[in-house]
């Protein structure tokens, strides 16, 4: 075999190298790990700018999809093939810029002459002997437009788009392009494997091109102005919202203040209240101290009088009056000590008592719009008993039907229309739309996933013999929920990759919701059980439960902030309550109970969910109700 030479490794054409996106040599190519799509890496990043939301990457050529790390695209592998080839091109062309310096050959003869013009009627270029050919066959060519080679360097005229030599049909230019195919291709290729095809030449397609992308650049200068008043108006909102919450934050700090003043002044109040109290006893016990010292000093008085020695030499009167004394004497010391009084005065001060105010609890209040309650806005009775309710919109839900079968869109005026792109007479025991508008419906142990023109795209089966509720996750996953079984089924938005199974504690799910988080919410019970209301981590590590009395059943729906509203459905009285939680790590934390609701129609099968921060949707067997919360 023959060594190949440098200009047979070379790179033919610099075409060969060139990024789809930016239409320039490769720089740090970067590679697709999906589809081996090759494009700069810089043009990478420019596109992943405009697809923020998404943790993957669509190929802009193939639509194949890239998973991304938190990295992403700095995590893509560089295409070390085609970087080298680029550096050999390079190295061989001279740098990046020598293709600008190249005389071109002549493209009529095989002598590869240098090029002195250019036909734009042959789409040519001519050296000076064929120039002359050309020129002398007046009678053919006289109404050709030949330019100069150095005025077209110059940039004196401009040539356009020179056309490629078909690869099958060698002779032939690649002077069109199919639009079905997105390929250039010749006349002969069009007759040959395009013929059904949308043609265009090349010139009405690169007008066309040229036309889009003029017209691209001013909406995108339209846009740019458009969200650059947006931001300028956010700025604004910004300081409104900070005069807002500053007026907040000094509201509190007022009544942050009135408390504490109102606590001094209680303080204040009780303080001087004991020191009367302690001032009082005070007083008591030195009474009974005075008493007794007095006493002492009327005994000691007495004693001294009645031990003198001349009580013998005294005269009548005398010893009368002493006699009296002694008698006072006697009698004083015949008295009782008061040993009682004292310890009693002591009995009633530890007898004392503080009873402390009734709000235990040193509450400054909480922000919020008006009391919390719920407001019925709308009620419609629907055809046929609901079996499932899943969002449709922030302001209308989707009814499925078992027995009726179908599915019905009902938003909150009251409107009604059956949902057209399923089969009418379909059999729907649960249901839940994904992000991009497939419908996920649910029978006994297995669901139907059909696109939004209403083609089914698969079949998802389920390892279960029971009935199965649906939901999905932020994240769109599909979860599954047996209401036989003690699990949660966690799919894929494709519904071909079983990624967790999630057990659970309590049999007869009736619905099952998911956090932003991850966590699993579920709600189960039947007739004969009262409601219990779960959360579950990925792993089956559960919270307290949160428990409902005998006869009532309880339905848990989970909002976009994962808050967690729950309905309390008596079944004897038909009254409902809702709460609203908030989570502590797996646990429920109480903060709203609404006013009830005194729903009395239809029975205990019923459905909860949250169409928007400010909106839930309620259906209770035969009639649903669009249900406003006010905060």
């Amino acid at each position: 075999m023959a060594e190949k030479t440098e200009e047979d490794l070379a790179p033919s054409s610099p075409e060969n190298l060139t990024c789809p996106l930016c239409l320039d040599i490769f720089d740090e190519a970067t590679i697709l790990t999906s589809c081996g799509h090759t494009f700069c890496r810089k043009c990478l990043e420019n596109y992943d700018l405009s697809h923020q939301d998404l943790d993957h990457m669509i190929c802009p050529l193939c639509r194949e999809v890239t998973k991304l790390s938190a990295n992403r695209v700095k995590d893509f592998l560089t295409n070390v093939t085609v970087n080298a080839l680029v550096d050999d091109y390079h190295a061989k062309s001279g740098g990046m810029n020598a293709v600008l310096e190249m005389h071109q050959k002549c493209t009529a003869c095989k002598r590869e002459e240098e090029a002195v013009s250019f036909c734009k009627s042959c789409n040519s270029y001519f050296c000076g002997h064929c120039l002359t050919s050309h020129q002398n066959l007046s009678v053919m060519f006289e109404a050709h437009e030949i330019v100069s080679v150095q005025d077209i360097i110059n940039g004196k005229v401009s040539i356009g788009h020179l056309s490629e030599k078909c690869y099958i049909h060698k002779q032939e230019n690649k002077d069109m392009f199919c639009e079905d195919c997105k390929v250039h291709v010749c006349l002969k290729c069009v007759i040959v494997g395009h013929q059904f095809h949308k043609i265009k030449n090349q010139a009405d397609f690169e007008q066309e091109l040229r036309l889009k992308v003029s017209d691209l650049v001013q909406r995108c200068a339209a846009k740019k102005t458009e969200l650059e008043k947006n931001i300028q108006n956010v700025e604004v909102q910004r300081r409104e919202v900070y005069t807002a919450v500053q007026k907040l934050l000094d509201d509190i700090s007022q009544a942050y203040s009135i408390k504490v003043k109102e606590l001094e002044e209680n303080h204040r109040h009780l303080t001087e209240q004991l020191i009367a109290v302690k001032q009082s006893f005070e007083d008591d016990l030195n009474v009974l101290k005075s008493k007794d010292r007095q006493s002492i000093k009327s005994i000691c008085s007495s004693m001294t009088l009645v031990a003198n020695d001349r009580l013998g030499r005294l005269e009548t009167d005398s010893l009368s009056a002493h006699t009296l004394l002694c008698e006072e004497l006697d009698a004083m010391l015949k008295e009782a000590t008061d040993h009682t009084s004292a310890a009693a005065i002591t009995k009633k001060a530890q007898e004392k008592r503080f009873n402390p105010a009734d709000d235990s609890r040193l509450d400054l209040g909480s922000i919020s719009e008006s009391d919390p309650k719920v407001q019925v806005i709308q009620c419609v009775d629907l055809r046929g008993g609901m079996s499932g309710m899943t969002p449709y919109s922030d302001d209308s839900v989707a009814i499925g039907y078992l027995n009726e079968h179908g599915i019905d869109i009902i938003d909150l005026t009251g409107k009604q229309e059956q949902y057209a792109n399923i089969p009418s007479n379909m059999e729907c025991y649960d249901l839940v739309f994904l992000q991009d508008r497939s419908l996920c419906i649910s029978m006994r142990s297995k669901a139907d996933i059909y696109s939004p023109n209403g083609s089914r795209k698969s079949t998802v089966h389920v390892q279960s013999n029971g009935w199965l509720r649906l939901n999905r996750s932020p994240s769109d996953e599909i979860f599954f929920a047996a209401t036989n079984e003690k699990k949660v089924y966690i799919y894929d938005p494709t519904g071909s990759i079983l990624k967790h199974t999630v057990p659970t504690k309590h049999n007869y799910t009736r619905q099952v919701s998911a956090t932003r988080s991850g966590l699993v919410v579920t709600s189960s019970g039947s007739r004969t059980n009262p409601g219990v209301v779960t959360v579950y981590d990925r792993y089956g590590n559960a919270g307290k439960p949160l428990r409902a009395p005998n006869g009532v059943l309880l339905y848990a729906a989970v909002d976009e902030q994962d808050g967690v509203y729950i309905a309390s459905v008596d079944s004897k009285n038909g009254n409902v309550v809702i709460r609203l939680y908030d989570l502590d790590g797996l646990n429920l934390k109480e903060r709203v109970e609404f006013n009830v609701l005194n729903l009395t129609r239809g029975d205990t099968w019923c459905y909860l969910v949250s169409l928007c921060p400010n909106m839930l949707a309620f259906a209770r067997n035969k009639t649903l109700y669009f249900i406003k919360l006010l905060l």
